[in-house]
């Protein structure tokens, strides 16, 4: 069962705002601009779009760089959890 929707790893990645973070809120997953993620869901925050190596650099975004760091979050989320 997949637990990150593609399309939100997609608007994590292609953000202008370099300061948003995924986060997993009740089953959810939420791009975040970091100064809305109150002190109570920082725990939720999944990865900081600025710790992304794949969102840094001029590259495009392709299906496939979406598709492995879904697999890669949706595993981070698992440890956390989920």
């Amino acid at each position: 069962m997949a637990l990150l929707d593609p399309d939100c790893v997609r608007r994590l990645l292609e953000s202008a705002d370099p300061d948003v973070a995924l986060v997993f809120v009740r089953g959810e997953c939420l791009v975040l601009p970091l100064d809305e993620i109150d002190e109570r869901h920082r725990r939720l925050v999944v990865v900081r779009r600025a710790d992304l190596p794949e969102a840094q650099g001029d590259e495009p975004v392709t299906e496939e760089r979406v598709e492995a760091l879904t697999r890669c979050l949706e595993n981070t989320v698992r440890d956390l959890g989920a």
